[in-house]
């Protein structure tokens, strides 16, 4: 039995989306934003309160890098994984890593955004800064993907499954203009049938209400 504890527009797609590209039967509960991430019962599974949680072989796991590896290991077959010995595993490890480099630029945008409501809390500064260091990421991208399809010159692995949710969530506040590679990529990654499968579906709870969120400006 697997099961994903997910909560829409988080960091649960990503293994949402790795598993329907799996081809694996699974459960997924999903999870409103709200206390009940802090329940014991749900705490048993992840320690911190937070999705995704995985439960699978009579455990749970938490941290999406760690479930990215143990599922490509345990399911080879689908090819989405770089084994131990192939040629291609640092780096496959680096770009599946890579993703929270992004992710936590993004969360500290979402907090300004949308966790903080009064807007004598939010940080100008912070959120322009933060802006500026996921264009620094997107450079990194721009050049990996130069010549590429997908982020290893092998084909699609669970690398780009990991940074292509990072990516789906940043540019609510980092538009991808002037990253062709990237545009050309992310744009091939998202046509997948199992990303679309990953996406809230009409109706949902979701975490953002806009597509973009503009740096605020305190007002003079």
């Amino acid at each position: 039995m697997i099961r994903l504890h997910h909560a829409h527009q988080t960091r649960s797609m990503r293994t949402l989306w790795l598993l329907h590209e799996l081809g694996v039967e699974f459960d997924v509960v999903v999870h409103a934003f709200g206390k009940n991430l802090r329940s014991p019962e749900y705490r048993a599974l992840h320690p911190v309160g937070r999705v995704p949680a995985l439960e699978i072989d009579n455990a749970a796991m938490f941290e999406t890098g760690a479930m990215a590896e143990y599922l490509t290991e345990k399911f080879p077959d689908a090819g989405l994984g770089r084994l131990p010995g192939d040629a291609e595993r640092m780096e496959y490890l680096v770009w599946l890593h890579f993703a929270e480099s992004i992710s936590q630029h993004s969360a500290a945008l979402t907090q300004q955004h949308v966790a903080i409501y009064h807007d004598e809390q939010r940080s100008p500064v912070v959120m322009n800064l933060e802006a500026k260091r996921l264009a620094k990421n997107y450079e990194a991208l721009e050049t990996q993907l130069e010549g590429r399809d997908y982020l290893l010159r092998s084909g699609f692995s669970a690398a780009d499954i990991g940074i292509g949710q990072a990516i789906y969530m940043s540019r609510h506040f980092a538009h991808l203009d002037g990253f062709p590679n990237l545009t050309a990529w992310y744009a091939r990654i998202t046509d997948r049938p199992a990303f679309q499968k990953s996406l809230p579906p009409a109706g949902a709870q979701t975490l953002y209400d806009k597509e973009f969120y503009t740096p605020w400006e305190m007002p003079k």
